[in-house]
């Protein structure tokens, strides 16, 4: 997994924006989530049902449905999403062969993973939050509902 930045950066960025836009009372719809991260809303569905099914995200239907969190920010860590993220990765692939890469470099690549999930074990929704509120980001207000006829 070692900081893979295609389906694991993804799934933080998801649960960041419905953490963000929405929390755990209001629901966000994949449209609005795919729109705002620049991807087609067909190819984030698995990814949602996938964290949908953990309980990471509430899925909710009917005209007023979307995603929300399944639990309080401060109980999402970063290393379930990826986890979840990376489950299908987690065959190890082919690499070179040899006494230098059994030796040296796998037992290093080891202590660097070791490293990055330590770090994600210890970082939670609630921390992004913290750092989007201190980059100067606004989480939105709610906008009451008008009908026109």
């Amino acid at each position: 997994m070692l900081i893979r930045r295609d389906r694991a950066m993804v799934a933080v960025t998801v649960m960041l924006d419905v953490a963000f836009h929405g929390g755990r009372t209001a629901t966000v719809s994949a449209a609005d989530i795919a729109e705002r991260l620049g991807m087609a809303r067909r190819g984030m569905e698995p990814l949602l049902q996938t964290l949908s099914r953990a309980g990471l995200l509430d899925s909710v239907r009917g005209p007023r449905g979307g995603y929300r969190l399944g639990r309080p920010p401060r109980d999402i860590r970063l290393a379930d999403i990826m986890a979840l993220a990376t489950a299908e990765d987690a065959e190890p692939q082919d690499g070179p062969g040899g006494r230098l890469q059994t030796s040296v470099t796998d037992p290093l690549w080891d202590e660097l993973e070791a490293a990055v999930q330590a770090k994600l074990a210890g970082l939670t929704m609630e921390d992004l939050l913290r750092r989007a509120a201190a980059a100067g980001l606004r989480r939105p207000a709610a906008e009451p509902i008008t009908f026109a006829i």
